[in-house]
This record gives structure tokens, sequence and C-alpha cells, in this order.
């Protein structure tokens, strides 16, 4: 089994949080000083460079301004096993 990071459905939650993001209006940036990282964090993120855990998910989709069970259903929506 590959790690999580890899798979497609972590690719696809992280397009589903960039997608939202910019659906908002919201730049990197914002997210970024709403949870105090630096931007290029966030940017890492997005890119999959850096993996976020469940904790961080939720924080950010309430940065975005998301509700984060509403992308959870998306993703689970879309799972792919």
């Amino acid at each position: 089994m590959k790690k999580s990071i890899y798979s497609n459905n972590y690719k696809y939650l992280l397009q589903l949080l960039v997608m939202t993001r910019k659906i908002k209006n919201v730049t990197q940036k914002d997210i970024a000083d709403k949870l105090e990282y630096p931007q290029c964090v966030i940017s890492r993120i997005e890119t999959g460079e850096r993996r976020i855990d469940v904790v961080e998910f939720i924080e950010i989709a309430n940065a975005i301004g998301c509700d984060p069970l509403t992308l959870l259903e998306e993703l689970i929506k879309n799972w792919k096993s």
C-alpha cells in the first residue's frame, strides 16, 4: 500500500481545498494570516509538498470559510478504493 500522500484521494482532497479557496476568493496569504503560518506553508500544502492532518484540514477549511464536513462529504462521494 502506498502512502496516502501519494494517493489519488489525497490529491483530490488538496484539489477540493484549492478549488474552494479560489471560489471563495480567499488567497493563500489570507489563510496563512488566519492560521499564523508563513504563506509558503500554505503553498506547500496545496502542492502536496507538506502533508496535513485532520486537525489542520479543519483549521484550513474554517480559514477558507467552508464547513469541513461539506468538503469531507465531497471527498467521500468521490472516494476511489
